[in-house]
């Protein structure tokens, strides 16, 4: 039997596709929740649209998620290039209307270093939606992907001087050492 083709009714795609004729967008469906993937370099501007716009309205930005794609099962041919990925899932309350904004990024250095790869920023979406604050750090501590304009881009998680981002597929499961170095802090010493 057929796979059936997705439902890509969503009534944003239109108006995107007419407000950024030149910027190429790649929609899909999945279980009745549609996610745009959009190029880096567009992003600013499409959430920019995204959330000023009266026909879009998505006032709400409920959540930042950071993906490592490594050693994914698909045929990437079809798919933007990117090992990792920021999704974006914003909700339209006017509305009741939801939408996931997808990034997919490659970094251009080995991922074992912990310096900052050129290759793995994004503009902030602060000035957008000032929630975003915290998930976006988030996503730099647990992945290293940083958020250009980000008023207080630091870990959130993790301590200043952590040596790597534990959410990366090749961070191994056990940790680098860091349970054996840690420093113990004891009730009376502290």
């Amino acid at each position: 039997m057929p796979t059936p083709a997705p439902n890509l009714d969503h009534p944003t795609l239109p108006l995107l596709k007419a407000q950024f004729p030149e910027t190429r967008f790649l929609a899909s469906e999945f279980r009745g929740r549609t996610t745009v993937v959009v190029p880096a370099e567009a992003l600013h501007a499409v959430m920019r649209y995204l959330r000023h716009d009266a026909a879009c309205a998505y006032d709400f930005l409920s959540d930042v998620v950071g993906v490592d794609y490594l050693n994914y099962p698909v045929d990437k041919s079809a798919l933007p290039a990117g090992r990792f990925a920021v999704v974006y899932n914003l909700v339209c309350t006017r509305d009741e209307r939801r939408l996931y904004i997808k990034v997919m990024l490659d970094p251009s250095l080995p991922t074992d270093r912990i310096e900052d790869d050129p290759a793995l920023h994004l503009p902030t979406v602060t000035d957008l939606w000032p929630g975003a604050e915290w998930t976006e750090r988030e996503v730099f501590d647990m992945f290293g992907i940083r958020f250009d304009g980000h008023p207080d881009l630091r870990r959130i998680l993790l301590w200043e001087t952590y040596p790597a981002h534990p959410l990366r597929k090749d961070y191994p499961l056990r940790g680098r050492g860091e349970r054996e170095t840690y420093e113990v802090v004891e009730r009376d010493s502290a």
